[in-house]
């Protein structure tokens, strides 16, 4: 089930709520937990109710280890161990089997030249999500940093359906407590909050990535036919996908914030403006961050973290961010992403070594007074080129295999050549036919020199002549100017929203500028907006789209 469908805005999430808010003003605690879980359970088997056993399975499994490890005394360091392994092992086995199976069997048979097949293994919904957020539960069971909880929570801490799908990954300490206190039903106040951050959410997804998508998917699909692409051709493709997306993502990330808040649970950030960011570093303090707390607390510290060393310290990096890409798909384009933002990021701290010994060896009054005057110019410098980073490192992400990658970036780097749009010569077909006329004749593009090819998608005038561009640049740029603007400068949901702190990690802090201004209230004018915005993402579009992390 979408939270975009008609079914789950219209039927599956008002039943939901009202069944538990029942529940509650009836002092009935449990059997609200219960209807939650009920609930949850129907929207992870909507789509395949057989892998139901699977999420039971696992939460069952890891329950049991879990209340060993607390009943088994900390002197028995070894067994606790061992028992923490086998649970580790038992997640992970699930993960590779259902998720890279195929791949590490296609691997093998492309370096081996064998030719073994296994029968194709449907991925089931969030395997990775409720993967990663049951391993840290183990290990801080094993750390002793949990207590005992009955399964009815635990069970609706894994499950609960605004974050089971596609995240945040959650951890216990944020979400068993809320879970554990006296329910007292949905309050009018935490409805219309949620309900105003979901749909601004679902605003993102309906009208601004799926509206642009169509150009990604044109452009990538050109390159998958073994087209040759030029440069605005592949700048199209590449930064349609990259805002596609980061409001996809940004969209789910606020719904599932909204519908939480819903019912009086605050998730934890996990989406803060990434494109805004001014370094890789930044960028991944932005960019789901649910899973780089992950990464950071579960692996990049198990492994020694910056403890030991530069060089020691880059390799963590590099194997964390190669596993990163991995958790992402079953793929070597995944592999490859995940090792270019391993690659940016010892990039990025290796010059921030560089900076901070050279501010130590200089005068600090004329550092700061240089800091004071470029400080401008450098934070604009800094956010291009790490969002130019982030775009090329996208084209690899988006790409089916290594050769479409290849395609886009040969284009966007313009060894394909640079020619006019089709469209901006069409605006100039009067003047052409006009010069025509009197014996004034356009070439064709493909005698202007090796910059300029001769493309299906490029208008060739020749005379009064001219082909269709299938992709339509000046369209397509000119409707991506307006997200793009909307990531770089304006604030986002937790900003608008802060005065109702959306999110854990997200205070109630007095705002200036436009984020004062847009600053939500509890008034008629941003309710009548809130529900122009509303009816907009409910019936901007028949069919609901699937998210585009649900595949990961």
């Amino acid at each position: 089930m979408l939270f975009n469908a008609h079914s789950f805005i219209f039927l599956f999430l008002p039943i939901t709520l009202m069944v538990f808010h029942w529940l509650c003003v009836r002092g009935q605690s449990s059997y609200a937990i219960s209807s939650l879980i009920l609930a949850s359970l129907v929207f992870y088997g909507w789509w395949e109710p057989r892998y139901l056993l699977l999420i039971l399975a696992s939460v069952a499994l890891n329950y049991a280890v879990a209340q060993r490890l607390i009943a088994i005394d900390s002197s028995f360091k070894k067994m606790r161990t061992g028992l923490l392994l086998f649970g580790v092992a038992v997640n992970l086995i699930a993960l590779v089997w259902f998720k890279y199976a195929n791949f590490l069997v296609d691997s093998s048979n492309a370096v081996l030249g064998s030719d073994f097949h296994l029968q194709t293994i449907i991925l089931p919904l969030a395997i990775s999500f409720f993967t990663f957020q049951q391993i840290a539960y183990l290990v801080d069971t094993y750390r002793d940093e949990t207590r005992e909880h009955s399964l009815q929570r635990y069970l609706l801490f894994v499950t609960f359906f605004p974050q089971l799908i596609a995240g945040p990954i959650v951890h216990h300490k944020e979400m068993l407590p809320q879970f554990d206190r006296k329910l007292g039903g949905i309050s009018l106040r935490n409805l219309i909050i949620g309900g105003t951050i979901f749909f601004i959410g679902l605003f993102k997804k309906v009208i601004v990535a799926d509206g642009v998508a169509p150009y990604s998917d044109t452009v990538f699909a050109m390159a998958a036919a073994g087209e040759t692409l030029t440069f605005l051709e592949s700048w199209t493709g590449a930064l349609a996908y990259s805002i596609q997306l980061y409001f996809d993502f940004s969209g789910y990330s606020d719904m599932a914030i909204g519908l939480a808040r819903m019912f009086g649970v605050r998730l934890p950030l996990n989406f803060n403006s990434p494109y805004k960011a001014c370094s890789i570093i930044d960028f991944w303090r932005r960019w789901h961050i649910t899973l780089s707390r992950f990464l950071r607390d579960y692996l990049y510290f198990a492994l020694g973290g910056s403890r030991r060393g530069a060089m020691r310290t880059y390799t963590n990096l590099m194997i964390v961010m190669l596993l990163g890409g991995l958790w992402h798909g079953a793929g070597w384009t995944f592999v490859l992403w995940g090792a270019l933002h391993g690659f940016y990021l010892l990039v990025n701290h290796a010059w921030r070594h560089l900076i901070t010994q050279y501010r130590q060896s200089n005068d600090t009054v004329s550092t700061r007074f240089r800091s004071r005057v470029g400080n401008m110019i450098g934070r604009v410098a800094s956010q291009a080129l790490t969002l130019l980073a982030v775009v090329v490192a996208w084209v690899i992400f988006r790409a089916e295999n290594m050769d479409v990658a290849g395609t886009v970036l040969a284009g966007m780097a313009g060894l394909n050549g640079i020619a006019l749009p089709a469209e901006w010569l069409h605006s100039k077909q009067s003047l052409a036919s006009s010069l025509s006329s009197v014996g004034v004749v356009f070439q064709p593009l493909a005698n202007m020199g090796p910059l300029f090819t001769p493309l299906r998608d490029i208008a060739v005038l020749s005379g009064a002549q001219m082909q269709v561009d299938s992709v339509g640049t000046i369209t397509a740029f000119m409707s991506l100017a307006v997200p793009i603007a909307f990531a770089l400068f304006w604030p986002n949901t937790q900003q608008i929203m802060q005065r109702f702190e959306p999110a854990i990690g997200v205070k109630a802090e007095p705002s200036g500028g436009l984020s004062g201004v847009l600053c939500w209230r509890m008034n008629i004018p941003f309710a009548v907006i809130t529900a122009t915005i509303a009816a907009y993402a409910c019936f901007g579009s028949s069919v609901a789209s699937q998210f585009l992390y649900f595949q990961f």
